[in-house]
């Protein structure tokens, strides 16, 4: 693929403090964060693939879940899933180190990749979905608030437990809390043009995505 060097956007600044109304706004222009670093860009390497980068939402009101989606929910309705401020934990760290076995490469060294020191009140208000059996921690997710959305930041998972699809259940949670919360737009982050390992987040009924200039619209088929 050749590019115009002037359709390429990667962009980044860094902030402590980002007031929720402006959060709305950053969100609505593509612009995501781990931690104090807020970035974007539109195209990305993916299997050696230079790929166009989607920008993803959801319409929470008009949201229809997929029968699979369902079956989710069902087949986890047997846990304990609480929502509150993000509290990083020993447990929690113990549980990343599980989840990052799953990957070859670009392997994380901790949570602090993705959140502040201080992730419940910086840069925004963020929250996670804890799942837990019996006591247990199987599963955490985390996101944060603006004033009338909710960006979906990072999730983890015990792989011993992947044949639960934790991942897409704290997802569900999130999407529930944004409509119960009366929020109207959830981020559930990037994905690529064409096939990819992100492609469960493609997956989504009343779901919009960034043409990078300004639109937000309902994908392509063949996205």
């Amino acid at each position: 693929m050749i590019l115009d060097r002037l359709d390429i956007i990667n962009e980044e600044f860094y902030a402590e403090r980002i007031e929720p109304a402006t959060y709305d706004i950053l969100l609505a222009d593509a612009w995501r964060h781990f931690g104090s670093h807020f970035f974007r860009y539109n195209f990305g390497v993916y299997e050696n693939e230079i790929r166009r980068v989607m920008p993803l939402r959801i319409r929470v009101r008009d949201l229809v879940l997929s029968k699979s989606q369902r079956r989710v929910l069902r087949r986890n309705a047997d846990l304990e899933t609480a929502i509150a401020p993000i509290n990083i934990t020993d447990e929690t760290h113990d549980l990343f180190q599980r989840h990052k076995q799953r990957f070859k490469s670009g392997i994380p060294d901790t949570i602090y990749d993705f959140l502040s020191r201080d992730p419940a009140n910086g840069p925004t208000p963020g929250f996670e979905v804890s799942v837990r059996r019996n006591g247990k921690l199987l599963a955490v997710s985390f996101f944060d608030l603006g004033r009338t959305s909710i960006s979906s930041i990072y999730g983890i998972f015990d792989p011993d437990e992947r044949t639960r699809s934790l991942g897409i259940f704290t997802m569900l949670k999130e999407i529930e809390f944004t409509r119960e919360s009366g929020r109207t737009l959830f981020y559930h982050g990037y994905a690529y043009e064409g096939a990819s390992f992100y492609d469960y987040k493609k997956r989504f009924t009343a779901m919009e995505v960034f043409d990078w200039n300004g639109i937000w619209s309902e994908p392509p088929a063949s996205a």
